[in-house]
């Protein structure tokens, strides 16, 4: 088997810096972990605020901290930082090789989903965003790798996309439509679940919108790992 996650993200229409962060670290004993936060509101304030948290969690995930632990720990420092006045909601999914296992650990009302084959669960159990409070606990659940296993998260800018033309985006029949195609890659999924919710907002997104997805899948090739990245450059 081979694990890839794609990601594409855009900003709020007219902000020119994004209110969400997302990064990858390799855990301490094998396998690695994706990190998403979406700090509240949009903009500078709202990425300086990501950033604290992303940077707060990946530390901790790089000297093996648990997860849930990683979380707790952010969201304690955020309330510290912001004195209960400022949120975010957090995501991490980690790929441990050890229990072979995909780990989400979630705090963020924005749902995700998990696909085997063209069948979609919607994993909506109550979570809070971080920083909010000292007693704020992530919701965890963990997934056995397996071939044709797909994970789909995101920032609640995609769900919310199209609301206020009246056409409010359906994560999940869009999901499903995509996986009927022949074996779509991760990137192709996350780029066309951008792409419509970009679209229902006319072209001017009215918030942040990150998406990340992680596909397990038969194994093709050698035992290089690879990373690739695109960020685009304005006015040049």
């Amino acid at each position: 088997m081979e694990i890839q996650i794609a990601v594409a993200k855009t900003n709020k229409y007219a902000v020119t810096e994004s209110g969400d962060t997302l990064e990858v670290v390799e855990r301490p004993n094998g396998g690695l972990s994706v990190v998403l936060a979406d700090g509240q509101t949009s903009g500078r304030g709202a990425k300086a605020v990501s950033i604290l948290v992303v940077r707060k969690v990946i530390s901790l995930l790089a000297e093996g901290v648990r997860d849930g632990a990683a979380a707790r720990a952010a969201s304690d420092s955020l309330f510290t930082e912001k004195q209960g006045k400022v949120s975010s909601t957090l995501n991490i999914v980690s790929v441990d090789m050890q229990t072979r296992t995909v780990v989400v650990t979630r705090n963020n009302p924005t749902p995700y989903y998990i696909a085997s084959g063209e069948k979609v669960d919607c994993i909506s159990t109550p979570s809070s965003p971080i920083g909010i409070s000292r007693n704020v606990r992530p919701s965890i659940n963990e997934i056995p790798v397996a071939p044709g296993l797909t994970l789909v998260i995101f920032t609640d800018g995609l769900s919310h996309a199209g609301e206020r033309a009246g056409r409010p985006m359906d994560v999940c029949t869009s999901l499903k439509s995509i996986l009927e195609e022949q074996d779509p890659t991760p990137q192709e999924i996350a780029d066309v679940l951008l792409d419509e919710a970009v679209h229902l907002d006319d072209n001017r997104p009215v918030d942040d919108i990150s998406v990340m997805v992680l596909k397990v899948s038969k194994r093709r090739g050698d035992d290089v790992r690879r990373m690739a990245v695109r960020l685009p450059i304005n006015g040049g």
